[in-house]
């Protein structure tokens, strides 16, 4: 299979840089050759001076007249346009660190630049004046830094400088061995929608400082630092290492205010660094990860990355491009989420605006959960442990927001969410409800959490991370549900995520009672609970509780033309076509519909996609969602012609998602996820071996994809035709396992068992 991606070209912007990264410290690496640009992030570089104190004094009174609107008089548009006065501030927004230039004379020939998945590490090779230069650029977890190399066929040929910029206030400096900058971000920031005559704002002492160090080593030459930068001649090789550190101590209290404390960090990063065992330490840490899990499809292509692309845009078969895409999202989310750091945001870790699109947030009506699609079913679940992190701290600061608006037990979170941990409504009254009014982020959040705990069994786990974050969810839930006059449980508000209706009137509005996407979710919570409380030998109050309300809620709704209904009226939407595929949630990420055991179910959500794609092309985390639908209808000939589509309209040449002028990283991690789903399920209780396999992948093979429940398959096929099928458990079980849409097969393992199971597939 291919693990690279290379090119012809140095990048002609940020969008094609490459990236690197180690959860905490990223990077984009240009490979220009006389001006050489690597753009900087920190995960814990954002703008805000500490958390903000929601303000909101009547959320409970809000909360009763969003009821009697809805409950009582029917009326949709006032309840949608009440909630407003649920909203408190606006997300702050992820920022970029800085830039690392470095400058050489000459221009370059015979030029390739490269991006190895299997190491991490970025080269770019090239020819001037007869010398052949060779360049490295990798991030290390295990050193905390970035290291960049160069290297030459003849000796006493490497002239260059470097030096350190950022887009904020800064000061840089030489210090011994060691150039240095320090500064510090926005203290605050007006989102990149709305418009300010003061937007970026820096105040002395408030807000996140950061330090950054670089220390250069060459052999032969010489290397002098002054505060103008780093100054390099007559080197046989270098090696250029830099750290970075922020003053960030934790999203409940402000930051310090002196970067130096920063710097010391980094410089302490630099200090500690071996040498010579920084590439070797890089390598033995990232291929141990990224090995785990393979995909091979069909006969691999030596082409640049971005001429094929081109092809398939042309109308060209690769299924190695698809199996390279699937590659790069399980290297993005190595890149941008380790265990420490934060979670990968909009964007991965990857920004150089200061006032990024949508904040560069964690947006969690979507696109948080589609980042971590692809965690455990690929073999990555130390790369799922910020996103646990993440959601102990929006339980914790929820559990603030549900008292205040809500007065309500357990925790809420809404549709944004920033490393302040903003759990409400976000907006200042000014913001669409049809976004900010959404109270089930939280729920969806949470059911990451047990499925987590699902493919790799750990009560341990279970007990002290997932189920006091599930518990708190359903308290939450269960105090928000109200009698209707049938008697049905309806929990308000409620949306349908970033979708309006068209009233009668003519009116749009997105407040109503209990949603489809909401049944689903609610639905999905209270089994979460009890199926944990099952497993971990409970039996509590909470959960007769939910036993009790469950069968309350509003049962899933099909319109007279067959599709599943997004409302609990059948409302005029006002995109038909629109982007989210929320009412659609049972069938993924969700489980309720299977195309075997519910079909009515599965024949509405047909009905629905009919329309839902009936219209305008679909952006990028919209193609990915499609495409783990399709898959999980078994319809794998309109998810493979969903990739190509995706592939040819909404890449860069570096196959980072790029819509325009629009980077969303959820896109690339939804694909790697999506893909997945064509090559194995486990959300039913029959495993299912290549259950929607296109007819361009007939050729191929897996290696360390997993299934609920703890096992690991390797998976081989030719002509369409299954050659080869083994599971190894890390539990013992007894389980249920179908090949190619066969028989399923009854499966007894033990703990550590590794089981050929080809000839029992034989039968189909």
């Amino acid at each position: 299979m291919s693990n690279e991606l290379w090119f012809r070209t140095p990048a002609p912007d940020w969008f094609e840089a490459l990236p690197i990264g180690n959860g905490h410290l990223g990077a984009k690496v240009f490979g220009r050759v006389p001006d050489e640009r690597i753009a900087l992030n920190l995960d814990d570089v954002w703008s805000g001076a500490g958390p903000r104190k929601l303000q909101v004094t009547d959320g409970p009174e809000v909360l009763a007249d969003v009821r009697r609107l809805l409950l009582e008089e029917g009326d949709q548009y006032a309840a949608t346009e009440r909630t407003r006065a649920l909203q408190g501030p606006l997300v702050e927004s992820y920022q970029p660190l800085g830039d690392l230039l470095i400058t050489s004379p000459g221009e370059a020939e015979d030029y390739r630049r490269s991006l190895d998945l299997r190491t991490g590490i970025v080269s770019v090779d090239y020819t001037r004046a007869g010398v052949r230069f060779h360049r490295e650029s990798f991030v290390s977890t295990p050193d905390q830094v970035m290291v960049w190399t160069i290297e030459a066929s003849e000796p006493g040929t490497i002239d260059l400088d470097l030096v350190l910029t950022s887009q904020h206030p800064v000061q840089v400096a030489g210090l011994g061995d060691t150039f240095t900058m320090v500064g510090h971000a926005p203290s605050d920031l007006t989102i990149e929608y709305r418009t300010s005559a003061d937007p970026i704002r820096y105040e002395e002492g408030r807000g996140i400082g950061f330090g950054v160090a670089l220390r250069a080593f060459a052999t032969g030459g010489s290397v002098s630092v002054k505060d103008a930068g780093v100054r390099v001649r007559g080197a046989d090789q270098l090696t250029v290492v830099l750290s970075a550190a922020s003053t960030f101590a934790g999203w409940s209290v402000a930051p310090g205010s002196d970067p130096t404390a920063a710097l010391r960090e980094a410089t302490a990063l630099l200090d500690a660094a071996d040498l010579d065992k920084l590439r070797e330490r890089h390598l033995d840490d990232h291929t141990a990860l990224y090995d785990r899990a393979e995909l091979t499809l069909g006969t691999p292509v030596d082409l640049p990355t971005d001429e094929r692309i081109r092809a398939v845009a042309a109308g060209g078969e690769d299924p190695d491009l698809s199996a390279l895409i699937f590659a790069f999202g399980r290297y993005l989310l190595m890149a941008s989420s380790r265990p420490g750091t934060q979670a990968a945001n909009l964007q991965g870790i990857w920004n150089e605006d200061r006032r990024p699109m949508w904040a560069s947030d964690w947006t969690n009506n979507i696109n948080t959960q589609m980042n971590y699609w692809p965690a455990d079913v690929t073999g990555l679940r130390e790369c799922f442990d910020p996103f646990t992190s993440l959601m102990d701290g929006l339980a914790e600061s929820g559990s603030e927001t549900a008292r205040v608006l809500y007065d309500a037990p357990g925790w809420v979170s809404h549709h944004n969410s920033d490393i302040w941990m903003a759990s409400w409504p976000v907006g200042d009254g000014g913001d669409d409800p049809v976004w900010a009014m959404a109270a089930t982020c939280g729920v969806w959040l949470s059911a990451h959490l047990m499925e987590h705990y699902r493919f790799h069994p750990d009560l341990e786990y279970l007990r002290d991370k997932a189920y006091p974050v599930l518990a708190g969810a359903a308290e939450f839930v269960l105090s928000m549900v109200v009698e209707d006059r049938e008697g049905r449980l309806q929990f308000i508000p409620s949306t349908a995520p970033e979708h309006h209706f068209v009233l009668p009137s003519g009116q749009k509005a997105s407040v109503d009672l209990t949603t489809t996407y909401d049944i689903w979710v609610l639905r999905e919570l209270f089994g979460n609970v009890l199926q944990a409380e099952d497993a971990l030998g409970l039996s509590s109050e909470l959960a007769a509780r939910i036993r009790a309300a469950g069968p309350r809620l509003p049962e899933i709704s099909v319109a007279a033309d067959g599709r599943m209904m997004e409302w609990p009226t059948d409302w005029q939407p006002s995109e038909p076509d629109h982007r989210h595929q929320s009412h659609l949630y049972g069938l993924y990420p969700g489980s309720e519909i299977d195309p075997a055991r519910t079909p009515e179910w599965a024949s509405a959500v047909r009905a629905s996609l009919a329309v839902r794609t009936g219209g305008r092309p679909p952006g990028g985390w919209t193609s990915a969602w499609l495409i783990a639908l399709w898959g999980r209808l078994f319809e794998p000939e309109k998810a493979a012609a969903v990739i190509r589509d995706y592939t040819s309209r909404l890449v860069s040449g570096n196959l980072l998602h790029r819509d325009g002028d629009i980077f969303q990283i959820d896109a690339n991690f939804g694909l790697t996820a999506g893909i997945a789903e064509l090559l194995i399920q486990s959300h039913t209780d029959v495993i299912r071996l290549l259950p929607s396999l296109p007819t361009a992948w007939a050729d191929g093979s897996y290696r360390g994809l997993r299934a609920r429940g703890g096992l690991t398959f390797d998976v081989s096929w030719s002509a369409g035709e299954l050659t080869g099928a083994t599971v190894t458990a890390d539990q013992a079980g007894t389980f249920r396992i179908s090949a190619l849409g066969g028989k399923a097969v009854e499966v007894t393992l033990a703990a550590g068992q590794k089981r050929e199971l080809t000839a029992e597939f034989g039968e189909r």
